[in-house]
């Protein structure tokens, strides 16, 4: 996108003031591709340097309009310039623990530098458009499931209110009253909508999905939030998503894929020794387990 109107990029070709008549134009001066924008102390903040911001920023930044984002960036790499500029003559690089920190920035920002230009060739939307043909395209949608619930602290509680749905009780309106969801009970009688099954921890997903709709649970759910009481209302397949809906969560996906290949050839290319306790290299296969903190 462009970053600067172009009244910014291409400088004045003559100075203010009537240039001499003359037989054939003078020509524009050429545009600079990466001008000054501000210095500091004599440091240039140049256009490269808001690009390179820019490109750090999640999407939804990188849409606002150039005319707000590129002030508020500028202000920035100015008081970051500032900062760094009165950082080093007071002595701070200095410092050992300063230097073991700048090491390790330096570090990181070479591999991500590494990593990045291992992953991102490939992250294309020809890319993504075949991930999507393979795992979504033509494929039915996930189960989802429609229910309620009531979580209670103990199994007792479950077990009584187990009783008294079965003798005619309302299972809204009891958890409306016992509910110690409160996300669900007091809004909306203990409905939870429509989840997939990565919406739910595994136990309930699996005592939901056993039951058929406008059924509920004769046992208890347990759960590391306590013990629930579960309603279902509807089951269906979702339909099949569309390529846009799911495009972030493939590059997403496709990122993570890249840099576990980056990462698995970079260790095949080097040799690792891993020390125990004593001091002495441990197998090739021990098993990678630090030793305890003391």
């Amino acid at each position: 996108m462009a970053l600067l109107a172009s009244t910014i990029l291409v400088p004045p070709a003559l100075a203010a003031g009537t240039a001499p008549a003359a037989a054939t134009p003078a020509a524009a001066a050429p545009a600079d591709a990466n001008p000054r924008l501000a210095s500091v102390n004599g440091q240039d903040i140049r256009l490269n340097d808001i690009r390179q911001a820019i490109a750090t920023m999640p999407d939804q930044l990188r849409k606002l309009p150039e005319n707000v984002i590129l002030p508020i960036l500028l202000n920035q790499l100015v008081d970051q310039k500032a900062i760094q500029i009165v950082a080093e003559k007071s002595g701070l690089s200095k410092q050992p623990d300063v230097q073991h920190q700048m090491e390790v920035a330096a570090q990181n920002a070479l591999q991500n530098a590494y990593l990045s230009a291992q992953v991102m060739p490939g992250l294309t939307d020809d890319a993504i458009k075949s991930y999507y043909d393979k795992n979504y395209a033509n494929k039915p949608g996930a189960e989802e499931i429609h229910a309620r619930h009531i979580l209670v602290p103990t199994e007792a509680q479950a077990n009584d209110i187990i009783k008294q749905l079965k003798a005619g009780g309302n299972f809204a309106d009891l958890a409306t009253k016992l509910s110690k969801d409160p996300g669900s009970a007091k809004q909306n009688g203990g409905d939870l909508g429509w989840f997939k099954k990565g919406d739910m921890l595994p136990s309930f997903w699996d005592a939901a999905s056993a039951l058929q709709p406008n059924s509920f649970s004769q046992t208890p759910v347990h759960t590391q939030y306590g013990w629930h009481v579960i309603q279902v209302l509807g089951k269906r397949t979702a339909a099949t998503p569309t390529l846009d809906s799911v495009r972030d969560q493939i590059r997403q996906k496709l990122i993570q894929e890249g840099v576990q290949k980056a990462v698995s050839s970079a260790v095949a290319q080097v040799k690792i020794v891993r020390y125990g306790p004593d001091g002495k290299p441990l197998p090739e296969n021990a098993p990678n387990t630090p030793p305890a903190a003391h």
